[in-house]
């Protein structure tokens, strides 16, 4: 190891294209230089790097990480910055590298203690060139995989389904004994929600007397597992339509295995894979590799209201946001944070009056919105709660944040389309009527109290979404035309040309030509 590497530089020095033996296959194995220094990419900021409001960007009230040196670096459990990994640096020389929150020693049998509280910096506190960089990085990453297949080495697969759905019950059932079964390649674990252990429909009990071999390797998950360790997971197929995959984007709230979805529900934006074929589908992907498209997901934080010692003076959410502020009285404080693939939406709630809504684009104020509420879609929920508020549709691969008003008290509020490098604040004012309420794809539903604001940020932790091979512009328009019946009418019938058809004697027009002559 190099002086360089001692000291704590960044090992980045090889483009992906570098490491790869072939441009359709990339393999991450046990290889020394896999294992030796695949670290999260993450950033600390230097307090000195820029200017920044204290007031939205508040760390929670915990130490700094300290820089790891290179030799007790740990590898990432996230595919995306796995691949990161192999980029050429272009961040500046003060971010460096921080471990992941989750991230323990990942043995699957859980001897191992994770670390759970490790405080982070989240995406809302990078400066504008660090976010730019940043969403830079993972556009060009995605565009790279778009014509790539990658090849991963898949020992445990994590299965989602609807659990108060017996038909999917007995469809999950069949899939684990077609995972589990020894005419596979390898001896794959496979989790199911812990539920489904005393479930009379999915009978654990008789899928595991079947063969011998199966015990041991058909495990259960719960909510707190995903949370705290979901480098457990290798791949991750969900059984059910949309939903279910927003609901596997909240269950890994920042590193996402790949997600194959078999579509068994209503939509189809998301699930793009047959169930019928699962068999074929399965194996060609554990065996061949697959295609991974990355969604772009939000970072929203609830930022909390911190109560003054004085009264004397009527508070105003615009000037403590992009006004002046003393070094020693932050105005607010962060509450949660959440990863989105659809949408933050704040609304009204059970209130029967209008809400009142401050806008703030990174350090502007954009306009007060008075309207039911106020959604912000990622290009993945363009086809959501954004559609139905009259939202524009959007391409998933585009690096925007989509900022619609649900039934705004004016004509002239259109929506509006904005750059993901954006830092998005919405905040309800201090002299407002009443509170709104926030609501992170649909979960989450939080109280905004006057003072409080939410910020949106482009998350570092994009949605790994396995699609089907072929043109991925195509699918998407084909997903919309079925599923919206998007620009879907009867044709328009074409002039008929009657001038090159011969005379009818019987038709009125020719009776009267004949006449005149």
């Amino acid at each position: 190891m190099g002086d360089s590497e001692k000291k704590g530089a960044p090992r980045l020095s090889r483009t992906i294209s570098d490491s790869l033996v072939h441009r359709d296959d990339i393999s991450h194995g046990d290889s020394s230089e896999d294992s030796e220094a695949q670290h999260a990419l993450e950033v600390v900021i230097d307090p000195e790097y820029a200017h920044r409001r204290k007031s939205s960007i508040v760390l929670n009230e915990a130490p700094k990480l300290a820089r790891r040196e290179a030799d007790q670096r740990r590898a990432s459990s996230c595919i995306v910055h796995q691949f990161l990994e192999k980029e050429r640096p272009r961040f500046d020389a003060r971010l460096h590298h921080i471990e992941e929150n989750q991230v323990g020693n990942g043995n699957i049998d859980g001897t191992s203690t994770p670390q759970e509280d490790v405080p982070v910096v989240r995406s809302r506190l990078l400066t504008k060139k660090q976010l730019a960089d940043m969403a830079m990085e993972v556009r060009n990453l995605a565009k790279r995989l778009g014509s790539l297949k990658v090849k991963l080495r898949i020992k445990t697969v994590f299965l989602l389904t609807k659990i108060h759905d017996d038909t999917l019950i007995i469809k999950t059932r069949d899939v684990v004994r077609w995972l589990l079964s020894k005419d596979r390649d390898a001896p794959y674990i496979v989790w199911v929600e812990n539920v489904l252990e005393d479930n009379e429909t999915f009978d654990a009990k008789a899928l595991l007397a079947e063969d011998p071999s199966y015990e041991g390797r058909l495990k259960y998950w719960d909510n707190e597992l995903t949370k705290k360790r979901p480098h457990t997971f290798d791949f991750v197929i969900t059984l059910g339509g949309d939903g279910t995959v927003l609901y596997a984007s909240w269950l890994f709230q920042r590193v996402v295995p790949p997600v194959l979805s078999f579509a068994l529900g209503s939509l189809g934006f998301l699930t793009k894979f047959d169930f019928e074929l699962y068999q074929d589908t399965l194996t060609k992907a554990f065996r061949d590799g697959v295609t991974i498209s990355l969604r772009l997901r939000f970072e929203g934080t609830l930022m909390r209201s911190r109560p003054r010692a004085e009264k004397t003076e009527q508070r105003d959410l615009v000037n403590e946001l992009i006004g002046e502020e003393r070094e020693d009285n932050h105005t607010h404080k962060p509450d949660c944070t959440f990863e989105i693939l659809n949408d933050v939406v704040v609304d009204r709630g059970p209130s029967p009056t209008m809400s009142t809504i401050e806008l703030f684009g990174d350090d502007e104020h954009l306009t007060t919105v008075q309207a039911d509420g106020i959604c912000v879609a990622t290009p993945t929920g363009s086809t959501a709660y954004n559609l139905a508020a009259g939202g524009s549709l959007c391409h998933p691969e585009n690096p925007v944040i989509l900022v619609t008003a649900i039934c705004a008290h004016t004509l002239s509020f259109r929506p509006i389309i904005l750059p993901d490098t954006m830092v998005l604040r919405i905040g309800v004012p201090y002299d407002a009527r009443g509170s709104s309420w926030a609501s992170f794809d649909g979960r989450e539903r939080v109280e905004l109290h006057p003072g409080d604001y939410v910020t949106v940020s482009a998350s570092r932790y994009p949605f790994a979404n396995v699609m089907p091979p072929g043109r991925r512009s195509e699918d998407w328009i084909n997903s919309i035309s079925r599923t919206l019946q998007w620009n879907s009418r009867q044709k328009q019938k074409a002039f008929h040309d009657w001038s090159k058809e011969e005379k009818d004697p019987d038709r009125p027009q020719d009776k009267a030509g004949e006449d005149e002559d």
